[in-house]
């Protein structure tokens, strides 16, 4: 295996078009997955690379929002000084593998991996992520959503990198939340996930919600019909609709294997979209009566 690394954007991107490289950062992906296989022909280290690291915002202009660099690690995101809509991420963040993990593992090596367990995919998609990908002389910008296209398969040629993840301006109202299924709390691969963004009006109604959920099938997905019935209820209103939870599964297709069975998953996301979205509205509530 030929090892290189770049100290420059510029020279990682003429090492890519050279053809047949192999992309790491972390390594907490890459080499438990190699397994008694080859490794390949080359591989680049991108981790040193200060371009694709860091979190900032801009206030307006294209890149209005926040930026999250390629090789963000999620001990950064974690620890990062981010408004309330962020909490959904940053739970996943701490929930990603062990401390080490946290420490060592990026941002962009969980979105590449394109696991349908991947902790940082829901959070991101109730942020409305779009991936900017990066070659010599091409800058293209993919929407999170069309980014990863099924299970370990994304949209990235083989000469571009993931430079950052970018998220538009958000509700300064807006709260997340992450909530994981397991058999246990840390090294899991998780039975269901869930990621929930929402904000409330002065009444207590939901004005806006989304919801995302992982390990229910190929690829983490929005939940945009139980959005959509979310909107202008109360918790008092959701009570009263107890069902709301299980109508609106359809874009899910679990598998049964190990960890669980198909209808326990599907069972384990309804709950975890309940306890999700009512969480972020007592959290709500409780800081609005100090």
């Amino acid at each position: 295996m030929g090892y290189s690394s770049a100290d420059t954007l510029p020279e990682a991107l003429q090492l890519l078009g050279e053809g047949n490289v192999r992309i790491v950062a972390g390594g907490t992906d890459f080499f438990p997955m190699l397994g008694d296989r080859q490794a390949p022909p080359k591989v680049l280290d991108v981790s040193f690379l200060a371009e694709l690291r860091g979190i900032r915002q801009a206030e307006s202009g294209p890149e209005a929002g926040w930026t999250i660099g390629a090789t963000t690690t999620w001990t950064e995101i974690a620890n990062a000084d981010l408004p309330p809509a962020f909490d959904g991420l940053k739970g996943a963040a701490r929930q990603v593998g062990s401390i080490q993990i946290q420490n060592a593992g990026t941002i962009a090596g969980n979105l590449c991996n394109a696991s349908p367990a991947a902790d940082g995919v829901a959070p991101l998609l109730t942020l409305g992520a779009t991936v900017e990908l990066r070659a010599l002389g091409r800058v293209r910008h993919v929407a999170l959503s069309d980014f990863i296209t099924g299970v370990r398969r994304i949209d990235l040629r083989p000469d571009e990198l993931v430079y950052a993840i970018h998220i538009p301006p958000l509700p300064a109202s807006a709260t997340g939340r992450f909530l994981k299924l397991g058999s246990r709390k840390y090294l899991v691969i998780s039975i269901a996930m869930v990621s929930v963004l929402v904000s409330l009006d002065d009444a207590g109604r939901i004005e806006m919600a989304r919801v995302a959920v992982g390990s229910c099938s190929g690829v983490a997905t929005r939940l945009g019909a139980l959005e959509g019935a979310l909107i202008g209820l109360t918790a008092g209103d959701m009570a009263g609709q107890p069902d709301i939870w299980t109508r609106h599964l359809d874009p899910l297709s679990p598998i049964g294997d190990v960890r669980g069975s198909a209808e326990y998953r599907q069972e384990a996301a309804a709950e975890l979209c309940k306890r999700a979205v009512l969480g972020v509205m007592e959290q709500t509530k409780e800081a609005k009566n100090g």
